[in-house]
């Protein structure tokens, strides 16, 4: 899809996303109103043709940039002249984008979001397709004070339908997994299930995943016939095991990209590989991030597919940290934040 012929607005997420069998996916503050503004803000700084809900955005006011997901905001954003809609949200079978089919999208297809957003779901399919994967238990809150789990401690408790690390705990014995899960279903912001799977104590690696497509990579273009990964960045200074919300810590600094030596071992050749299977699993139309770590022998296992990885990024003059870790890896490929979005805005689709 040639760029200049598209004019192009962002939506981000301004309703909650219905319950799911149960569970719940908590809304982000904001809505990703602030990813949306830094998606939008970038690409009119580098002539693509943005549309927004003001006619003079200021660069500091999220909302400035951004339309709201709902029927009424899409079609506000189609009025004003959108040809083409980034979904910058929480998509689910149902969304009130799935309405409007003459339409350029980029982002991922609603039926897949809301499918694949599930880890349980999601791990059991990869785990069945041969990928590596940690020993997880699905817990209920009807019976997990009765129920005694098969999976010995340390373990991890998170959200089944999460965002990053938000709910997501290390828990080192019976008494503390009592205490945590009760917290978690008596706050319910969850909903009636959690999963829980062994701790790994290894290095954890990120590893974003490209659609198929055409690609534009040091002015050289490329058409890639299959998924394919940026390369893998390393999480470090977790705070007690887990990687940080990158609400709270920025992912600038707690994340390097993997050197060329790194990624040429064939531990990290043979993720990737690994990652690439499990894009092609989940329908992608957009990247994908796949969180790994290492068990104390050094394998790695996929444990956490995101069909909607974090896209901030440092083009505003208040948000200069503000990298996401799917732009650190694009930086190592030649790609600065702009370039990754107009890669990205090259695999448009529409229903």
């Amino acid at each position: 899809m040639e760029d200049k012929s598209l004019k192009v607005a962002v939506l981000y997420q301004a309703q909650q996303p219905p319950v799911q069998n149960g569970i719940r996916k908590p809304m982000k503050p904001g809505g990703y109103s602030d990813s949306g503004a830094d998606i939008a803000y970038t690409l009119k700084q580098h002539q693509v043709n943005i549309i927004t809900p003001v006619n003079h955005p200021d660069t500091n006011t999220d909302l400035d940039w951004v339309f709201p997901d709902t029927h009424k905001g899409i079609e506000q954003a189609i009025s004003a002249g959108a040809n083409c809609l980034w979904l910058n949200t929480v998509l689910y079978q149902g969304h009130p984008i799935e309405n409007f089919k003459d339409v350029w999208l980029v982002g991922q297809l609603p039926s897949a979001v809301e499918r694949y957003d599930d880890k349980w779901y999601t791990n059991n399919l990869l785990k069945q397709h041969g990928l590596p994967i940690p020993k997880a238990e699905l817990v209920n809150y009807h019976l997990f004070k009765e129920v005694k789990l098969n999976i010995e401690f340390p373990v991890v408790a998170k959200p089944i339908r999460g965002r990053g690390s938000e709910g997501v705990t290390l828990i080192h014995t019976a008494t503390e997994y009592e205490t945590v899960l009760t917290q978690m279903f008596a706050e319910d912001r969850f909903g009636t299930e959690v999963y829980v799977e062994e701790y790994l104590p290894g290095q954890e690696i990120t590893i974003t995943v490209m659609p198929a497509g055409n690609y534009v990579v040091n002015g050289q273009s490329l058409h890639q016939q299959t998924p394919w990964c940026l390369p893998g960045v390393i999480r470090f200074n977790h705070q007690n095991g887990v990687a940080p919300y990158n609400g709270t810590v920025a992912v600038v600094h707690n994340s390097s990209v993997l050197s060329d030596e790194e990624e040429a071992s064939n531990t990290i050749q043979q993720l990737y590989r690994q990652c690439e299977t499990a894009s092609a699993l989940v329908d992608l139309k957009a990247p994908i991030r796949i969180d790994c770590r290492a068990n104390a022998q050094g394998q790695y296992f996929l444990f956490d597919l995101n069909m909607k990885p974090n896209m901030t990024g440092p083009s505003r003059h208040h948000r200069r940290d503000q990298d996401s870790l799917t732009a650190l890896a694009a930086r190592k490929i030649g790609w600065s934040f702009a370039d990754l979005l107009v890669n990205m805005l090259h695999q448009a689709w529409m229903f």
